[in-house]
């Protein structure tokens, strides 16, 4: 009995090992004409690259540019419902590595739609990888490759340059993600706020925890950050990138004595799409002084 329990234990693990590698796969798809997008990085690709007219449905965080607005939602990319999905008879299915929940992804892999889940690194040749993964996956790696070095490693590489210049410069920023109550949500290590710390080149000043983590004023002012990014659509609606900047909490640092805040829209910053790489130029240039 325990080695057929055994047997079938490394059967299961072998199966969602190889299904779970077929998904994550950049390989080119038979029918890329009806696109479903459970994410916004995704969707900016998508339309960065000029295919949109493929798109059919879009999850709630596809929210750039305007005319993402036209298309039926699918709800949040993390609370997926398999029937909305397939409802909509899609061809391909292009999702984040959050996509879920995992059972809505197990029932859309039992059936004849294309799911692809898109790697994701939190930095600029992530970003690139993701483009091209994409690329290849709607059968468009031509294009893609001129795109890419058209409109976007003409940036890659001056980011590179400012962000060399600005690490020997050893710069301390946070990243605020929201307030709750007094104390702000920030990035730690392995967030997206925190690669972004890093592809700017700067030293984020609570890398000793993982995730986002809500910090105290004390653990601020003896941080004593030279800026503080904040996203300016605000990611848990608690709260308005005015009342943050303003904030008492700020006014014994460097950034906030010397009104040193880096704004910009929350998924360009955090998306880690095609714009992420634009706002950390320009977050880049900005605390280069």
């Amino acid at each position: 009995m325990k080695d057929l329990l055994k047997y079938f234990t490394i059967i299961f693990v072998l199966f969602f090992s190889t299904a779970s590698a077929q998904i994550k796969d950049c390989s080119t798809v038979d029918d890329a004409s009806r696109i479903i997008i459970a994410g916004g990085s995704i969707t900016e690709i998508i339309y960065f690259i000029g295919v949109e007219d493929n798109i059919i449905g879009l999850d709630v965080t596809s929210v750039y540019p305007e005319q993402t607005k036209e298309f039926p939602s699918i709800g949040y990319v993390r609370n997926l419902s398999a029937e909305g999905v397939l409802s909509m008879n899609p061809s391909l299915v292009l999702g984040e590595d959050d996509m879920g929940p995992p059972a809505v992804i197990k029932q859309i892999m039992k059936t004849s739609v294309d799911l692809r889940i898109i790697p994701e690194q939190h930095n600029a040749d992530g970003i690139i990888k993701k483009i091209n993964c994409i690329g290849k996956i709607i059968n468009q790696e031509e294009l893609v490759s001129k795109t890419i070095k058209k409109k976007i490693m003409p940036t890659v590489k001056q980011l590179k340059k400012i962000s060399a210049k600005n690490t020997k410069k050893d710069i301390k920023v946070m990243l605020i993600l929201s307030m709750q109550g007094t104390s702000p949500i920030v990035a730690g290590k392995e967030t997206s706020g925190h690669g972004f710390i890093e592809m700017i080149g700067a030293r984020n000043i609570f890398d000793s925890f993982k995730g986002w983590k809500a910090v105290t004023a004390e653990a601020i002012i003896e941080m004593n950050p030279d800026y503080i990014l904040i996203p300016s659509r605000d990611m848990h609606k608690n709260s308005k990138v005015a009342t943050i900047t303003e904030h008492p909490i700020f006014a014994k640092t460097t950034a906030g004595k010397n009104k040193n805040f880096v704004i910009d829209d929350g998924m360009a910053m955090l998306g880690f799409g095609t714009r992420t790489i634009f706002s950390a130029y320009d977050a880049a240039k900005a605390i280069n002084k």
